[in-house]
């Protein structure tokens, strides 16, 4: 058992404790990919050696839960998705409304807004912070920015999305409790999606009553 607590709080090891030798670029396209050949600080206060990693390089993006504390009603979208194409029950999935963040210096509330207009037809009445966490570091830079985002969710539905980007979106809303009972079932099938429910669970209570 560690004895230091402030470990849970802040890292003994920091940016400063890596060293990128070479950075070379495979592929530069709407994603980039980059090779980087680096050396890292250990536990024992030595150096690693040389060692080379492939970085997946997406940038940011911002995800939202849909709620509706008044009614309490939870809001997914359900759309294709090919990296799921071998996962059963198959590549439409449910999820949460998100997006990349791809303009730099715009306020990822900016880009959440945004995202729920054209993934929902929704506004929300307010947002709030959930957390921000990185996707998979072992090989890809992402982080999301999750939100809880409050709306009216009793006249909401249909499709929507961007023709342009070839989004073909449903919208789809269900009272609470029957997400919570099937949120483990492989139906929500990534991590921003059963982050942003198990969040909502745990803090329902406590939304409700703020609004209601």
């Amino acid at each position: 058992m560690s004895s230091d607590k402030n470990i849970l709080q802040r890292p003994q090891l920091g940016a400063a404790d890596m060293c990128i030798e070479q950075e070379q670029t495979l592929y530069d396209g709407f994603f980039k990919m980059r090779r980087l050949s680096l050396r890292h600080r250990l536990f024992d206060g030595g150096w690693s050696d040389t060692i080379g990693r492939e970085l997946f390089c997406r940038g940011d993006a911002v995800a939202g839960i849909l709620y509706d504390p008044w009614r309490d009603l939870i809001g997914l979208i359900e759309q294709f998705r090919v990296g799921a194409h071998r996962w059963q029950p198959g590549p439409w999935c449910l999820e949460v409304v998100a997006g990349m963040i791809d303009k730099e210096g715009e306020p990822p509330e900016a880009v959440m807004a945004r995202e729920l207009q054209e993934e929902a037809g929704l506004v929300a009445e307010s947002m709030e912070p959930v957390c921000r966490y990185l996707s998979s570091p072992g090989g890809t830079d992402e982080a999301i920015h999750l939100y809880a985002l409050y709306c009216h969710l009793d006249q909401a539905g249909g499709v929507h999305g961007l023709d342009t980007e070839h989004e073909d979106i449903r919208l789809l809303v269900f009272p609470a409790e029957e997400v919570f009972a099937a949120m483990l079932t492989g139906r929500m099938s990534n991590a921003a999606t059963l982050i942003g429910l198990q969040w909502l669970q745990l803090n329902r209570s406590r939304i409700r009553q703020q609004f209601t």
